[in-house]
C-alpha cells in the first residue's frame, strides 16, 4: 500500500520548505534562548527540559505536516485523524512547556495581544471555542468545503491551532502570575474538555456509512489531493481512487480514525490530569509541612 506514495514525487511526501523553516525555526530558537539572549530585556535562562520539549515538538510537527504522514492524511481519514489529534493535542502542551516565560510574557502584553488573549484565555471561552471549532469543522458538508481549497483549509487549521494553544493555556502555561486555576479545577477543566471532545469523535467511530466525500468520491477526493501533490505531478498520475492507498474498506478506516483521535485524546489528557494532580498534591503536602514548621516553632510577636 505505502509502496504506490513515490509516484506523488519528492516535494509532495517530504514537503523541502517545511522542512527548511522547521530547521530555521530550531535554530532561531537556540540562538534567542542561548548567545542572543543577552539582547533580551529581563530574559531569563531555560532548562534542558524546555529545550528538549521545544525541539521535540517542531520535530514532531515537521512529521505529521512535512513527511509522508501528510501526504497519507490526504488518502486516509485515519491518517488524518492521527495527524489532528498530534497537531491540537499533543504539540500545543509541549510548545508551550518548551517556551521561555520572558519570551511568552513580552508577546502577551503586547498592547494589541493582550485584551484579545486575556479574553479568550478565560477557562470556559478556550473550552467552548477550541471544541466548537473542532466540532464544526468535522460536520460532514464543512468538511468537505474546507478540504478542498487552499485558503479555506489553511486558515481554518491555522485558527484551529491557535485555539488548541488557548485551549491548554489555563493547564500548561509556564507563566506563575497565569496561574489560574487551582488543582481541583484543573482536573474539571480536563474532564470537560474530554467530554465536549466526544461527540466529534462518536459522530465519526459510530456513522454506518462514510462521511466525507473527499475519501469516499473520486472528484472531491482529486480536489482535496491537489492540497498536497503539485498539480503537474497529479495530472500525469492514473490513479484509481481512495481504495487504491487504504487495505481498509472506507467505513472501517473512518471508524478506526475516530477510534485513533480518542484513544491520543485519552492518553494526553490521562497525562496531565495525572501531572495536575500531582502538583496539586505536592503544594498541598508542602502546604502543611510549612503550616506544621511554623506551629512547631513560632515566632515570637512583641
Amino acid at each position: 500500500m505505502f509502496g504506490n506514495l513515490d509516484m506523488f514525487g519528492f516535494q509532495a511526501l517530504w514537503s523541502p520548505y517545511l522542512l527548511i523553516t522547521t530547521i530555521a525555526i530550531i535554530a532561531l530558537y537556540i540562538y534567542i534562548t542561548g548567545s542572543g539572549r543577552k539582547h533580551f530585556k529581563d530574559s531569563e535562562a531555560i532548562t534542558n527540559k524546555q529545550r528538549t520539549f521545544f525541539i521535540v515538538s517542531l520535530i514532531m510537527f515537521y512529521l505529521v505536516k512535512g513527511s509522508p504522514v501528510d501526504l497519507l492524511s490526504h488518502l486516509m481519514l485515519s491518517a488524518h485523524m492521527t495527524q489532528m489529534a498530534v497537531l491540537y493535542l499533543v504539540l500545543p502542551p509541549l510548545l508551550l512547556m518548551g517556551m521561555p516565560a520572558w519570551l511568552l510574557r513580552k508577546a502577551i502584553n503586547l498592547p494589541v495581544v493582550k485584551p484579545v488573549f486575556r479574553f479568550f484565555t478565560k477557562p470556559l471561552i478556550a473550552l467552548i471555542v477550541f471544541n466548537a471549532i473542532f466540532s464544526i469543522y468535522h460536520i460532514p458538508v464543512i468538511f468537505d468545503i474546507v478540504k478542498v481549497d487552499m485558503t479555506l483549509h489553511t486558515t481554518y487549521t491555522a485558527v484551529m491551532f491557535v485555539a488548541a494553544f488557548i485551549m491548554w493555556w489555563p493547564l500548561v502555561n509556564p507563566l506563575p502570575e497565569e496561574q489560574r486555576l487551582s488543582g481541583i479545577v484543573k482536573i474539571g477543566y480536563i474532564m470537560g474538555d474530554g467530554i465536549l471532545l466526544t461527540p466529534a469523535c462518536a459522530l465519526i467511530i459510530f456513522a454506518d456509512q462514510p462521511l466525507y466525500a473527499t475519501y469516499s468520491e473520486m472528484t472531491a477526493w482529486l480536489a482535496a489531493l491537489e492540497l498536497c501533490v503539485p498539480a503537474g505531478t497529479l495530472a500525469g498520475l492514473d490513479l484509481g481512487g481512495p481504495e487504491l492507498f487504504n487495505a481498509l474498506p472506507l467505513i472501517e478506516d473512518q471508524k478506526l480514525g475516530g477510534v485513533i483521535m480518542k484513544i491520543i485524546q485519552e492518553i494526553m489528557y490521562g497525562s496531565i490530569l495525572a501531572y495536575v494532580f500531582f502538583q496539586w498534591a505536592r503544594r498541598e503536602r508542602e502546604k502543611e509541612e510549612l503550616e506544621l514548621s511554623q506551629s512547631m516553632n513560632p515566632k515570637v510577636v512583641e
